[in-house]
């Protein structure tokens, strides 16, 4: 996940931008900082899901065959 120092930097560039505008230099700054989280974002998500085994009520795998392809490259499965 993005660094704290970083998150803090984002949520204060939003509350600037609400209540008194920001600069272009800071619109530029915060345009990043917000590609860096969803980018960061969207890989922990991926590993999560990459990472994710589903078993149903009768205790089978139901865990579709693109996941399963996905764990056996990453010889996280048999």
């Amino acid at each position: 996940m993005l660094e704290q120092h970083k998150m803090d930097r984002i949520n204060h560039l939003a509350k600037k931008k609400k209540a008194e505008g920001l600069t272009e230099e800071e619109g530029r700054e915060q345009s990043s900082l917000r590609a860096e989280y969803l980018n960061s974002f969207r890989d922990s998500f991926k590993k999560t899901i990459e990472n994710t085994k589903i078993i149903d009520q009768e205790g089978t795998d139901v865990t579709p065959e693109k996941i399963k392809d996905i764990q056996r490259q990453n010889n996280l499965r048999d």
